[in-house]
């Protein structure tokens, strides 16, 4: 009884839970309390993580276009956006898979990541810098919206509403305050991230693919056993090399 109560537990937790966004969560959770606890330390350090447009064109930091969706400006704003991974990241990377639903949150966040850039830098803002996944959210956002649009959900977390009309209200807000006053939010990076999740979706940009990288490990280990063969075969004698 007590393991079969276990296995319960687990499968509960997994469904809830599942590993992309699991690890997203666990991910930004940890940097955000590094950076609280020893900000003071390695504040010069998370500057080359944030995104500066300066940086990536002329550097060119190109790692700043994932390293951002990593980082966030205070708690709200942190866990305004886990909480929205969780109710949208959940359905999607149960729907699509772990992988694919990595793929696609990297590609919305580094496309919403592109965007800001290019706009920063077609307006001399050379000195901004940004953080946080909200452009990969957003993408998030529209993929559900798209997915499930009739599925009721709660707008900001208090009202309910069908998925495609929240999906219309949210991008309609950042459209309009992208020409608004600067106020702080890259609202850029959210139209930005909602933009190349829909071309993802509709299948005109091409397919990310992440590293396969249990296969390259594999095989790194046959070509360093190779080699050893080959060494010890020239040791005894042999006059390899025989491996292919």
């Amino acid at each position: 009884m007590r393991s079969q109560y276990k296995y319960r537990r687990s499968s509960f937790f997994n469904s809830y839970f599942p590993t992309g966004v699991k690890w997203l969560i666990v991910s930004n959770v940890a940097i955000f309390v590094a950076m609280t606890l020893f900000g003071r330390w390695i504040g010069d350090d998370v500057r080359l993580l944030a995104l500066s447009p300066k940086a990536v064109l002329t550097f060119p930091a190109l790692w700043q276009l994932v390293t951002y969706l990593f980082l966030h400006a205070g708690i709200s704003h942190l866990l305004f956006n886990m909480l929205a991974l969780w109710m949208f990241g959940v359905p999607l990377e149960q729907t699509w898979g772990t992988k694919r639903f990595l793929k696609y949150y990297f590609l919305c966040g580094i496309g919403a990541g592109i965007c800001d850039v290019a706009l920063h830098a077609a307006l001399g803002s050379w000195g901004t810098r940004t953080v946080g996944a909200s452009g990969a959210i957003y993408g998030l956002l529209l993929a559900f919206g798209v997915l499930f649009p009739n599925q009721k959900v709660l707008m900001d977390f208090l009202f309910p509403i069908k998925a495609k009309y929240m999906v219309m209200i949210y991008g309609a807000i950042a459209l309009l305050l992208a020409f608004s006053a600067n106020d702080g939010v890259s609202n850029i990076a959210h139209l930005g991230g909602m933009l190349f999740g829909y071309v993802y979706l509709k299948g005109r940009l091409p397919r990310m693919s992440l590293p396969d990288w249990n296969a390259a490990y594999k095989q790194w280990k046959l070509r360093r056993a190779k080699k050893k063969f080959q060494v010890y075969m020239r040791k005894h004698g042999g006059r390899g090399p025989w491996v292919n």
